[in-house]
């Protein structure tokens, strides 16, 4: 680590009401390297960023950028000064197109005054070309599927020329030959000598990726080291402060009686073509397949998210509609969404108010009233339950870590006690041991006898959690699996049938 630095942060404190978010927090990024930033949910890697790119103003350090000292006071500045951020939750205009979205705010003009859209798609071109991006530059950006929407952002990043980049868990939606695509892009920007920051809880990818590793504990920097030099039992030790020895706890759930029964069931105006299966009392179910082989058209069907095109679905031997998420609620289905941000939280509500969302009408008093004496009361059992770090139920959901906003999510449906529980990337964008946290709990669930179905775009975590596996492609069941016995490259095989 004898190079001189191009990013030098020291001394980085950040507060806010009721805790201390970052404390003394140092970090050294050289150039033509991939500086992997590591730590559980809550430990101050996305809050050091955003001090980094103008979002949050520090309380105390310095900030060192190519020998001179910086202190962006938004992200447009930092832009303009060669910092850019790949976020891990994704802020598009949706409504407008993959292009707009890559010029927002600095579109070419003619004279300054008209937009100059021959030189904006020329522009757009070289840059895609360059990043062999395949997305349509016309097309809307709500049409496409998150794994394209993360590109465009990448691309968009890549566009600013910058000589920092930062990448917040950027393959959390991103399909295996999309990870590989991306790993070019950064090896390339490596080349050039840009100096990469990148967050993920993938620990695979930051020893294959990084050059240098720097882990945080409760916003406070434990050690940075070369990557060469760390195991994945080293990384975990840093990162929980504990000996973590299985990735997956231990299967004491032991499925019984088919509980739902579905067959041909398809989506109307979605890629759901045809899925019959059947979920027993007890068991956990995974889903695999492909980006665009109809998975999560799979749990928003049965949860009444998507217009069904046709097929039933039979609960306790008694035929169930689902016509909307409210009826599949009242019928004990509860539905954990893939993209928190835009369908699972209220970002401007707090923690108590998102907890209890989905089941108001149990604190009804009199159809006049709500009793926030048992609101407060369940949404401290989610916040210890769940073991949610938030300085109180007040704080609002969207200051909390991606992590903790999915265990508020979580707690929400466990207060409606579902019989069935659909899951969609549980654990993504989550730490090591809040999974396992999470892995317990779903395993505990499945104990107390309750269906289970998950899906999953990590096989291992599949094969580690679920009972069988379900793997869909071109929009139907391709095959099924026992999680005991079967291997990656089996489930793989079948996720190419029909594609």
């Amino acid at each position: 680590m004898d190079q001189p630095a191009l990013l030098e942060m020291r001394g980085i404190c950040k507060e806010f009401p009721g805790v201390k978010a970052l404390d003394n927090v140092n970090l050294t990024v050289r150039p033509g390297t991939v500086h992997a930033l590591m730590g559980e949910n809550g430990a101050g890697k996305s809050t050091l960023m955003k001090c980094l790119f103008g979002i949050y103003h520090r309380d105390a350090g310095t900030i060192t950028l190519d020998g001179k000292s910086v202190d962006f006071k938004s992200s447009k500045e930092a832009l303009e000064n060669g910092v850019a951020m790949v976020h891990q939750e994704l802020n598009q205009a949706l409504t407008r197109s993959v292009q707009d979205n890559l010029w927002l705010g600095r579109y070419p003009k003619i004279a300054g005054i008209m937009v100059n859209e021959a030189a904006m798609a020329k522009e757009t071109k070289q840059i895609f070309d360059t990043l062999d991006v395949t997305v349509n530059p016309k097309a809307i950006m709500s049409t496409l599927p998150v794994s394209q929407r993360q590109m465009v952002e990448i691309a968009k990043a890549v566009s600013y020329n910058s000589k920092i980049i930062v990448f917040d868990e950027p393959t959390s939606s991103l399909t295996e030959s999309e990870v590989e695509h991306l790993f070019r892009i950064i090896n390339m920007l490596r080349d050039k000598g840009c100096g990469i920051i990148y967050i993920s809880h993938k620990m695979e990818e930051i020893l294959r990726i990084s050059d240098d590793v720097t882990i945080m504990r409760d916003g406070q920097w434990v050690a940075t080291k070369s990557a060469k030099e760390l195991t994945m039992d080293e990384i975990i030790r840093l990162m929980v402060g504990r000996e973590l020895t299985n990735r997956f706890p231990a299967k004491t759930n032991k499925p019984g009686d088919v509980i739902l029964d579905v067959q041909h069931m398809s989506g109307k105006y979605t890629r759901l073509k045809d899925a019959t299966f059947q979920l027993r009392q007890g068991e956990i179910l995974g889903i695999a397949g492909l980006d665009g082989s109809g998975r999560t058209e799979v749990l928003e069907n049965l949860f009444g998210a998507m217009t069904r095109g046709g097929g039933t679905i039979t609960l306790h031997g008694k035929e169930i509609r689902n016509h909307n998420p409210r009826e599949a609620i009242k019928n004990g289905f509860a539905l954990l969404t893939e993209e928190r941000r835009a369908t699972g939280i209220f970002g401007i509500r707090d923690i108590k108010e998102n907890t209890v969302i989905s089941n108001v009408k149990d604190y009804l008093v009199g159809g006049v009233y709500l009793n926030d004496k048992k609101m407060r009361e369940d949404t401290d059992w989610a916040i210890n339950a769940m073991h949610i770090k938030t300085p109180s139920q007040r704080t609002q959901i969207r200051s909390l870590s991606g992590g903790n906003q999915q265990k508020v999510i979580i707690g929400r449906w466990l207060l409606t006690k579902p019989e069935i529980l659909l899951l969609d990337e549980p654990t993504r964008g989550i730490d090591v041991g809040a999974k396992y946290e999470i892995y317990e709990l779903i395993n505990d669930l499945a104990e107390k006898g309750k269906g289970v179905i998950m899906v999953s775009s990590e096989m291992p975590e599949l094969l580690g959690v679920c009972d069988r596996i379900l793997v869909m492609s071109g929009g139907q069941v391709a095959g099924e699996v026992d999680a005991r016995t079967a291997t990656q490259e089996e489930i793989l095989t079948l996720a190419a049938k029909y594609v």
